[in-house]
């Protein structure tokens, strides 16, 4: 016994679910299966708990993780905690693995290469928490998993990487939160023959919709089964009565991409191809075989329980990959009386209006307003109690999901990360809205209120103050509702848009073009990876397609109406977020002011990146024909950069004309000062009011203490607008304004129409409301020529 508590490496067959202390919950729950039980699962061996405090103790790492976790004052500060846990997996990554140690992992990894007759065999490395899967917690997602790793000094290099990842921002936040101490928790890694996937998938033994324990569930995609822990796919969904072992429910939705390994090892994403897309992942026999193996792997364990399975594309056989028990509906005693109330809610839907539907993923009522968070970076404006709205609840938003009172998501499966936390934390949430015919983040917006019923599926507008309380339904059918028009207007209302999925169906508002969008919403919601980094890997490509892919979704969807696509304006800590950032960005204290937008393109450390998406463009343009595609330049500070990115610009065959334009923003007072001599190098500007009020007024907006301060409509900022208006028109240049001024704040429209502002660009919620403002406001001006006795402004904005 000695030997296998001090040992470093234990193979699966040694390993039953008993030994969680030794290697995790993970890893011993595939011993188990090895060891004890008849299931298909791919053999393998862990690295131990012993082995990674050897680890810890040996390089003194302890002794630093202690005092920065010390130092950590509020665990609910998103930055402090990023900056804290950065600083520790850093270090864990930074050290040198003991020989002994090392040497042990690499004779392992030679054994198994002996045991399946394989020479440097694929594998993949799962990390696995002595605290994790325990029945009373769930840490799904939280450390990290690695994918067709081959050799043994890689092997060895994901091993610390996954020690790293006990120090994810998300798992050091979760182990507070549930009061798990540090010194209590060590890594195993669980190192496994590779399943080369064409499907994957997770099941429950318990429908986790509704606690049935009658029905099993089985969610499957195609390729690695990342995507589904990520919610990046929607799976296609399987409820199988256990005593019939039937097939009782299905739900095939469409999934365009899949995750797919790489010959020489790593992954990639790629597209599905269009016959497979609407197709099940895998076939209703192969469900009934997996749902076989989870009534055995149940009954074994004596516990509902949550399972991983793979599809081998060589031997179309089925794997068991993970095994672990289910902690949400094994724990909770279901009241009959509860269920019962419960029942009643299905009737609710005539006390108000069905906003969405969606996927159950985590059963509960509750109503608050609504926040739609976009970007991760924004959960700090996140307030305990309301509603979060997003595409896709990665594990990072644990912060924010801790406070919500529900939790709505377009995309994602009954067994994303998402759904497993929320029914672990008990907070109802329903997830895939897109695969039920309707995208939360375009249905709502921040400010309205709802009630969603989460056992139910189903969000409904407004506060519904009982479920019980029946009233009389209101018949929708049969109303004549009145066509919407809007008035022209000479100024011209445009609209921003990140998202070019949400290109369709905004094509349809009454906007005169896209004012903005915004290039790094591609970056991080679609590439993922530094675009240097891809170069050096040797696939400069895929910034290519993937920009000119997202890029002609909303030229094509807008057609002929003009779009402007900002080039990219990341900052340094959000480039260093990209895969394999932190080799090519340099630390700033101050990275708002630093190398970003204009700066970079001519650096000759980025421009090979720059001029990528240049031929982004010049694809979208030239081989997709669609010319209504223009470009802005971002946080240009001297009338020479301005000359030298443009001149890159026309270098790389994109020249000036009358069917491309190329703007700047407006957003430095050196543009305002200096327009008349920016004037020769582009055909107009965009005023982004944000950055512009700020950098005039020297006031940080997201400084808690100064941001009283920050407004847009201070006389400052207006005459320096004004002035740019000026300027730009005595040399036949255009000017619009993409800041969140006129969203906010009517009455500055009304200030940019009389200063002769050529475009107005909002977001999609308020291109109806700004169209009706500004004709009000241009019909106002008009009148009041005609009569000469409208109101008069007395404020002097010339400077």
């Amino acid at each position: 016994m000695s030997d296998r508590n001090t040992a470093n490496v234990l193979w699966f067959d040694e390993l039953h679910r008993s030994d969680v202390n030794l290697v995790g919950g993970k890893s011993s729950s595939l011993g188990e299966m090895t060891s004890s039980m008849d299931v298909p699962v791919p053999y393998g061996y862990a690295t131990t708990a012993a082995a990674y405090r050897y680890f810890m103790e040996a390089t003194g790492l302890n002794k630093k993780v202690n005092e920065l976790l010390d130092g950590l004052q509020d665990y609910e500060n998103s930055d402090q905690l990023r900056d804290t846990c950065k600083q520790i997996r850093d270090l864990i990554v930074g050290a040198k693995m003991p020989d002994d140690l090392a040497k042990d992992i690499k004779d392992a990894y030679a054994s198994l290469s002996e045991k399946v007759g394989q020479a440097d065999p694929f594998v993949a490395i799962r990390s696995s928490a002595t605290a994790e899967d325990l029945p009373d917690a769930s840490f799904a997602g939280q450390q990290e998993s690695y994918l067709n790793i081959k050799g043994a000094d890689d092997v060895v290099d994901r091993v610390q990487q996954c020690y790293s990842s006990l120090f994810t921002d998300r798992a050091t936040y979760y182990r507070h939160k549930q009061q798990f101490p540090y010194e209590k928790v060590a890594l195993s890694a669980a190192i496994q023959m590779m399943v080369f996937s064409k499907s994957s998938g997770v099941m429950f033994s318990v429908n986790v919709a509704n606690g049935d324990d009658t029905k099993l569930v089985v969610d499957s995609i195609r390729g690695l089964g990342e995507y589904i822990v990520l919610g990046k796919v929607t799976p296609n969904h399987f409820v199988v009565d256990k005593e019939s072992m039937k097939i009782v429910e299905k739900n095939v939705v469409k999934q365009t991409v899949e995750l797919t390994r790489l010959p020489g090892g790593g992954t990639k994403e790629e597209k599905v191809p269009e016959d497979l897309q609407d197709k099940q992942s895998i076939t209703d026999e192969q469900v009934i075989e997996l749902a076989g193996y989870v009534k055995k792997i149940e009954k074994h364990y004596g516990c509902y329980m949550d399972m991983e399975f793979a599809l081998d594309s060589n031997t179309n056989r089925l794997w068991i990959v993970q095994a672990r028990p289910e902690t949400v509906w094994s724990q909770r005693n279901k009241d009959k009386n509860n269920d019962d109330d419960g029942d009643e809610n299905v009737v609710s839907e005539s006390d108000a209006k069905v906003m969405v539907r969606g996927l159950p993923a985590s059963p509960g009522l509750s109503s608050g307003t609504v926040h739609v968070i976009d970007d991760p970076k924004d959960i700090d404006q996140f307030k305990q109690g309301e509603v979060l709205v997003t595409v896709m609840t990665s594990p990072d938003w644990v912060p924010a999901m801790k406070k919500a009172a529900a939790i709505i998501t377009n995309n994602g499966g009954m067994t994303c990360h998402a759904a497993i936390v929320s029914r672990e934390m008990q907070i109802p949430c329903i997830v895939g809205t897109e695969s039920r015919g309707a995208t939360a983040t375009d249905v709502f917006k921040t400010g309205d209120v709802v009630t969603v019923d989460a056992k139910n599926g189903v969000v409904y507008e407004g506060k519904v103050s009982s479920m019980l309380k029946k009233a009389a339904p209101e018949q929708a059918g049969g109303q004549v509702v009145a066509a919407e028009t809007f008035a022209p207007t000479a100024t011209r209302v445009m609209m921003n848009l990140g998202d070019p999925d949400l290109a369709e169906k905004y094509s349809t508002l009454p906007a005169d073009g896209i004012g903005l969008m915004r290039e790094e919403f591609l970056w991080t919601t679609f590439i993922h990876e530094h675009p240097l980094y891809l170069i050096d890997q040797g696939h400069p490509e895929k910034v290519v397609d993937m920009l000119s892919a997202g890029i002609s979704k909303v030229a094509r969807a807008m057609a002929p109406r003009p779009m402007v696509l900002r080039l990219s304006d990341f900052k340094s800590s959000e480039y260093r977020n990209l895969k394999g950032g932190d080799k090519y960005e340099p630390e700033e204290p101050a990275d708002l002011l630093g190398w970003r937008g204009a700066s970079r393109y001519y650096d000759p450390k980025y421009i090979n990146a720059f001029k990528l998406e240049l031929e982004a463009v010049k694809k979208v343009r030239e081989e997709y024909g669609l010319k209504n595609l223009n470009i802005m330049i971002p946080f240009v500070r001297t009338v020479e950069e301005a000359r030298k990115v443009t001149t890159i610009i026309k270098d790389q065959g994109l020249v000036r004309g009358p069917d491309f334009k190329i703007y700047m923003m407006a957003e430095i007072p050196s543009n305002i000062i200096l327009a008349d001599q920016f004037n020769q190098y582009v055909d107009g500007y965009s005023i982004g009011s944000n950055d512009l009020a700020m950098l005039i007024l020297g006031c940080d907006r997201n400084n808690d203490t100064v941001s009283p301060l920050f407004d847009e409509r201070n006389l400052a900022v207006k005459r320096a607008i004004r002035h740019l208006i000026k300027a730009a028109h005595k040399d036949g240049k255009t000017v619009s304004i993409c800041g969140q001024a006129p969203s906010e704040y009517p009455e500055f429209t009304d200030f940019l129409i009389r200063s002769g502002i050529d475009y107005v660009s909002v977001n999609p919620d308020m291109v109806k409301e700004t169209k009706r403002n500004v004709a009000h406001f241009e019909q106002r001006i008009m009148l009041d020529k005609a009569t000469g006795r409208g109101l008069q402004d007395p404020t002097d904005y010339e400077w």
